[in-house]
């Protein structure tokens, strides 16, 4: 029976002292799509709604954990999806700081300060989202949890971010998970191992080439790849949706790999001769282009593996 109930619990990971595992009741077959450990590092929650064109955040250092899950089954809303996750956060002793569905949070402004991976792993449906900040503790003891449930189709996605203290991470059990995707492997792995893969958590707006100030941890396993491996050369491939001319698309996609070309560069000391920036807009496309969520995979730089 124990052996039953754990196939169909994902362990949520939790810290608060003493690291310790809490049980998230998401339904046998959930999928975990991808898991995402930063120490040291800093984040910004939504604390409230878009008001006055800006999404009022909370920064947040610590270690920062967030995973990712696909669920199976087909046409539960994100209500009925978010009610049991909110209810064993709260059995467990976190308070609700906020929380916000779709239009209430601020439809396309307030989806894009939340810090969701990227697809493949998490898809957000800017229509049919609902999201959830909680925390636990006090002083430095004190832990933030984000929760973002989205419905994509009939399919259905969740995204848990936690933060807690500097250093708990390795302290924590590891959860029991199903074993790792395809694709969620190390950017050192899978460049390797297929010859390209897509930059990750690029803060790039829509219609922008401005690169914001990150963190960025794919650059920077990137740059360590580089270090690694003193003959190893690349080509940033900046790509876009469909959305408008060919053009304009290329020379958008071209300014977005050059943007991530300099951005290697000054901050993380990677010599300009063995990167190469290109951009290809619109013909290259790995998604369907007649969805938001299709456009969204779309718009992406990807790393090529020259030598």
């Amino acid at each position: 029976m124990r052996a039953r109930r754990a196939a169909w619990l994902v362990a949520l990971l939790l810290l608060a002292g003493a690291a310790q595992a809490q049980d998230l009741p998401l339904p046998e077959g959930a999928e975990r799509t991808a898991e995402v450990i930063r120490e040291a590092d800093t984040v910004h929650l939504p604390q409230g709604a878009l008001e006055g064109g800006a999404v009022s955040r909370l920064r947040l250092d610590g270690t920062i954990t967030s995973r990712a899950w696909r669920l199976p089954e087909r046409g539960l809303g994100t209500l009925a999806r978010m009610v049991p996750l909110r209810a064993a956060l709260e059995k467990s002793g976190w308070e609700v700081v906020f929380s916000c569905a779709a239009d209430g949070c601020g439809g396309f402004g307030f989806r894009f300060a939340v810090p969701v991976l990227p697809a493949p792993a998490m898809f957000v449906n800017l229509f049919d989202y609902r999201y959830l900040l909680a925390r636990r503790g006090t002083g430095e003891a004190v832990e933030h949890v984000m929760l973002f449930v989205s419905r994509v189709g009939e399919r259905g996605y969740v995204q848990l971010t936690h933060v807690g203290p500097a250093g708990t991470a390795e302290a924590a059990p590891a959860p029991a998970d199903p074993a790792p995707q395809a694709g969620t492997g190390s950017l050192e792995a899978t460049l390797r191992e297929a010859g390209h893969v897509v930059l990750r958590g690029l803060d790039l707006a829509s219609g922008e080439a401005v690169l914001g100030p990150g963190p960025h941890a794919d650059l920077a396993a990137l740059a360590a790849f580089l270090a690694q491996d003193p003959e190893a050369r690349i080509a940033l491939v900046g790509h876009t949706d469909n959305v408008g001319a060919l053009d304009a698309n290329i020379a958008l996609s071209q300014a977005r790999a050059e943007a991530v070309r300099a951005r290697l560069i000054a901050d993380h000391g990677v010599d300009g001769a063995r990167v190469e920036a290109r951009g290809v807009g619109y013909l290259a496309p790995v998604a369907a282009n007649d969805t938001p969520e299709g456009r969204e995979i779309n718009r992406r730089v990807e790393v090529v593996l020259l030598k």
